[in-house]
């Protein structure tokens, strides 16, 4: 029986030799462990095994494992209600799900003075389909002007979830997107790919992998959003 450790080697070992097929440095693109629906006695195993950065859907799930595990990075990369912002604001290193331009001026508004700038990215609807999260392309450019104005937001770069099966050409349309808006924007980050598909969103670019079941097995029943 493989432990989080021998998942979090594996998963890591998967990233290397995707990043170096695509003639790119391994260390160029960072593991998010997506930890949403299990226990903190699950996250503590992975801090241990070296992983620092952890990805949650909801605020108040979240803010349970962030009290008990202080230390780690956390990442909200759930859906954001303006009634959360305030704890998202205060608790968060990373939201990698900004959509409105309402929602970044109260995170803007609400984060501490005493803690740097607030990491965001802007969550991009890859798939186009009406049903999903996320802005459409040709609206990505005017939200990120204006979250360029936010004092404690610092736009880092762009999120997606390209559907299950996607072809090649839909990572190559979030990376083409991503690069026209790098340099305006001094952007860092293409968060895209995850345990099903982290090779081949590599291959097209993504810098940051999000990447749950392969870590920590199968999800838990997820909860009621919060």
């Amino acid at each position: 029986m493989t432990t989080i450790a021998d998942n979090l080697q594996a998963v890591r070992a998967r990233i290397g030799r995707a990043a170096r097929a695509a003639g790119r440095d391994p260390g160029a693109v960072t593991l998010l462990a997506v930890s949403k629906t299990h226990p903190g006695a699950r996250i503590a195993e992975a801090s241990a095994a070296g992983q620092h950065a952890f990805g949650e859907n909801y605020v108040q799930e979240a803010l349970e494992k962030i009290d008990a595990l202080p230390g780690l990075e956390w990442h909200l990369i759930g859906p954001l209600q303006s009634n959360k912002t305030r704890p998202a604001a205060e608790r968060f290193a990373w939201v990698q799900t900004v959509q409105s331009e309402k929602i970044a001026r109260r995170l803007s508004e609400q984060r501490p003075p005493s803690l740097p700038a607030l990491n965001v990215l802007i969550q991009v609807n890859a798939s186009g389909e009406a049903t999903k999260s996320g802005l459409a392309a040709q609206d990505v450019l005017p939200l990120a002007k204006a979250l360029q104005a936010l004092p404690k937001l610092r736009l880092r770069g762009l999120m997606a979830i390209p559907e299950p099966g996607a072809a090649a050409a839909r990572y190559r349309e979030m990376a083409a997107l991503y690069e026209g808006l790098k340099a305006q924007f001094a952007l860092d980050t293409l968060s895209m790919g995850m345990s099903d598909d982290l090779e081949l969103a590599i291959a097209e670019g993504a810098t940051m992998v999000r990447v749950g079941t392969a870590i920590f097995g199968a999800r838990r029943k997820e909860r009621t959003a919060v």
